[in-house]
C-alpha cells in the first residue's frame, strides 16, 4: 500500500481543494473528484465536454456507506452488494447527501462499491464519496490505460495519479444495473 501513499496524500489535497484529478479504478481510468462538491463537478464537465444530462457515476469504499446516500435501500443492500463478482454500478432511486449536478434529474444516482485497493483507501481517507467518470472527451473511445489517455485529459486535472501508469492488465468494465427499493434488478449494461 505505501507505493500509492503519496498519490492518496497529493489527491486529497487536490481534491479539498475543490479540484479534479486522474486515476485508476478497478474499470478504467477515472476522472475524479468530490461528489458533494458541485463547483468541482462543474469542472470535471467542462473538462470531459460531457452534457450535464448525463449522470456521472459514484464510487464508495464499503456496501454499508450506501446507506448513507440513498434514501430507501432494499433491506439486505449490503448482502446484495457484497454478493456482485465483478465491478457492478447500481443505479438507486432517491439519493441524498450528493452535490445536487452529481444526481440525475429524476433524483437517481449511479453508485458502485469499489474493491480496488487504491480507491478504496482514497474515498476512506476523504470520507466522501468520489466522482469517477471515465477519462476521456464525451464521445471518444474510453481510454483503458493510461497511455490512451488524451493529454488535453492529462493536462485539464489538478493532480494524475503515478500508481499503475503503467499498467496494460485489460480490466472487466463495470456492469450497469437498475436496483429498486425492493431489490429487484434490471440489468442495463451486462
Amino acid at each position: 500500500m505505501a507505493d500509492f501513499e503519496l498519490d492518496i496524500k497529493q489527491c486529497i489535497k487536490a481534491i479539498e481543494n475543490g479540484g479534479t484529478i486522474l486515476y485508476p479504478t478497478d474499470t478504467v481510468w477515472g476522472i475524479g473528484c468530490n461528489a458533494t462538491d458541485e463547483a468541482a463537478i462543474e469542472k470535471v464537465f467542462a473538462l470531459k465536454n460531457r452534457p450535464k444530462e448525463k449522470s456521472l457515476i459514484v464510487l464508495l469504499a464499503d456496501a454499508k456507506d450506501v446507506l448513507q446516500y440513498v434514501a430507501a435501500p432494499p433491506p439486505d443492500i449490503i448482502a446484495i452488494l457484497e454478493s456482485f463478482d465483478r465491478p457492478t454500478t447500481v443505479i438507486y432511486e432517491g439519493a441524498i447527501g450528493f452535490a445536487d449536478n452529481a444526481v440525475n434529474e429524476n433524483g437517481s444516482i449511479a453508485i458502485r462499491v469499489t474493491n480496488d485497493p487504491f480507491c478504496k483507501a482514497l474515498i476512506k481517507r476523504m470520507q466522501k464519496p468520489l466522482v469517477s467518470t471515465s477519462a476521456n472527451i464525451s464521445g471518444a473511445p474510453t481510454a483503458s490505460f493510461y497511455n490512451q489517455i488524451s493529454p488535453a485529459i492529462i493536462n485539464g486535472v489538478d493532480y494524475v495519479v503515478q500508481y499503475r501508469q503503467d499498467d496494460t492488465e485489460p480490466k472487466q468494465p463495470s456492469r450497469l444495473v437498475k436496483m429498486d427499493d425492493e431489490g429487484n434488478i434490471e440489468v442495463l449494461r451486462p
